[in-house]
């Protein structure tokens, strides 16, 4: 299989483009959703303890479009990774 548009009908090409604009579309009008959700579950921690995880995976499957709920995974993580570091 390849990545190189050059080889791919200009259809293909086309697709390709549109759902990148759609995604980058998608990101830039909730990025900022997304972090709110993402410091709204990080703020939950402490209160459900070791049920925590579970939680936040019950939470990102309902989330839609899966999309989103990727970029709110994307945040919890950055927001893990920056206490962890901050702990060091």
């Amino acid at each position: 299989m390849s990545f190189n548009l050059a080889n791919k009908s200009f259809a293909e090409r086309a697709e390709i483009e549109d759902e990148k604009a759609r995604l980058f579309e998608l990101w830039q009008t909730n990025l900022a959703k997304a972090k709110g959700e993402a410091a709204r579950m990080i703020g939950e921690k402490p209160r459900r303890k070791g049920k925590w995880a579970e939680w936040v995976r019950a939470e990102l499957d309902g989330m839609t479009p899966p999309e989103f709920a990727n970029m709110v995974r994307s945040e919890i993580n950055k927001l893990m990774a920056a206490a962890s570091a901050g702990k060091s």
